[in-house]
């Protein structure tokens, strides 16, 4: 249409008064027709079989040659169907009520989250992780692009596994499933393999320090076969060899790490090694720690310790990992036990029940299998009082929040 007009050297206007001199009935005014007109000329929809053959004779020409016709596939079909040219529909899939910069901030703000799980009060934490979640997903009942819709619901689905961990520490265990579930089901629908494999993490992690060794075992290898090379995988390999090791199968449980550490080599290295979704060889540590206590491999138990303190320490004294060290702590408390040295032994029991930080769940998991190394060693001893004390007053408050 530009170019016929611009060979006869005519504005917009006059390629209106020409299609109207065609016209064998009344037409709206020209300016209705002056934008139609801009409108065909730039693409935004395409003259329709009414103003077709009006056009084609203002060109002197048939409408058949000014605009063929081709034989329309099944899309072009069910967009007509629709009322909408295909312009105006890839148009309105495009849409959006929501920026990409605003989805950066609030990834952003959903990696700090993660990053200060380890450190934060919880309490704070969970107010702040809730309202997040509740802004996140309130952008679904908005206009969102496909890929934005997607990237929504894996932002909710990271924030909603970090809002369950912390439910779960403080102790409240339904709520915390609740979440679980809802995080499991925004990773499926965002088709997001790895938010899928970390709910399954956390079933496991719930079951076993419920005591359920054998559903936290079968929880762990079935999510694990389908976790691929991921951080969640490196996890649940460590949550399955936990599990194995109270099972007190050795073997099983060595499989595990060894599948752990082989999928963590393969993973690059973390740029926040604080985030609680990332996997890196000092949580491996931690978790070998645990198996190798468990397993009676005090020496192995003391190493691993040793190390988890040593790095979960910054150089200014301040903790990164204040739920790893209390763990550390009650390890060595064990192994102090087992070479027959109470006093060590509660020294290091009671720094484990000293923390600020706690998962209250694992922590009175571990300390309760701690409380019985020294019951049985130390039968009726007076001294260990100085332990067994803090620990039924923190089981106390813990069935109080449950």
């Amino acid at each position: 249409m530009r170019s016929e007009r611009d060979a006869r050297g005519w504005s917009q206007a006059d390629a209106v008064r020409a299609m109207r001199a065609k016209a064998n009935h009344n037409l709206p005014t020209d300016n209705t027709l002056l934008r139609n007109w801009r409108r065909w000329e730039s693409g935004e929809s395409r003259p329709d079989d009414f103003y077709a053959p009006l056009i084609s004779a203002a060109f002197d020409t048939v409408t058949a040659a000014f605009f063929p016709r081709v034989r329309p596939n099944r899309d072009d079909e069910l967009l007509s169907a629709t009322g909408m040219d295909t312009l105006e529909f890839v148009s309105r899939l495009r849409m959006s009520d929501v920026s990409d910069a605003t989805l950066d901030a609030i990834t952003i703000t959903a990696d700090r989250l993660c990053h200060e799980y380890s450190r934060a009060e919880p309490h704070d934490l969970l107010l702040e992780g809730t309202a997040w979640l509740r802004r996140i997903t309130s952008l679904l009942d908005g206009r969102l692009t496909l890929a934005q819709h997607r990237r929504v619901l894996e932002l909710a689905g990271w924030v909603a596994l970090l809002v369950g961990c912390v439910e779960y520490d403080l102790g409240h265990r339904g709520a915390a499933e609740a979440t679980r579930c809802a995080a499991r089901s925004l990773g499926e629908e965002a088709e997001h393999d790895e938010l899928v494999a970390w709910a399954a993490e956390l079933a496991a992690w719930f079951a076993l320090t419920q005591g359920n060794r054998r559903g936290a075992a079968e929880i762990a290898a079935s999510a694990g076969a389908a976790a691929g090379h991921t951080a969640a995988a490196v996890q649940l390999a460590a949550q399955q060899a936990k599990a194995w090791a109270r099972l007190g199968d050795r073997s099983a449980m060595e499989t595990a790490l060894r599948h752990g550490r082989a999928v963590l080599d393969h993973l690059p290295q973390p740029v926040d090694l604080d985030n609680h979704f990332a996997a890196d060889a000092q949580k491996f540590d931690f978790y070998a720690m645990d198996c190798y206590r468990v397993a009676g491999d005090d020496r192995r138990a003391r190493d691993h310790a040793t190390e988890v303190l040593r790095t979960a320490v910054g150089p200014e004294g301040v903790e990164r990992a204040p739920m790893r060290v209390a763990e550390a702590h009650l390890t060595l408390a064990v192994v102090a036990a087992r070479a027959g040295d109470l006093e060590l032994a509660v020294a290091e029991g009671v720094r484990g029940l000293d923390g600020r930080r706690r998962s209250l769940p694992s922590l009175l998991f571990i300390a309760g299998e701690a409380a019985q190394e020294l019951s049985t060693r130390f039968p009726g001893d007076p001294r260990t009082r100085a332990y067994l004390e803090p620990l039924r007053a923190l089981t106390a408050d813990s069935a109080r929040t449950c």
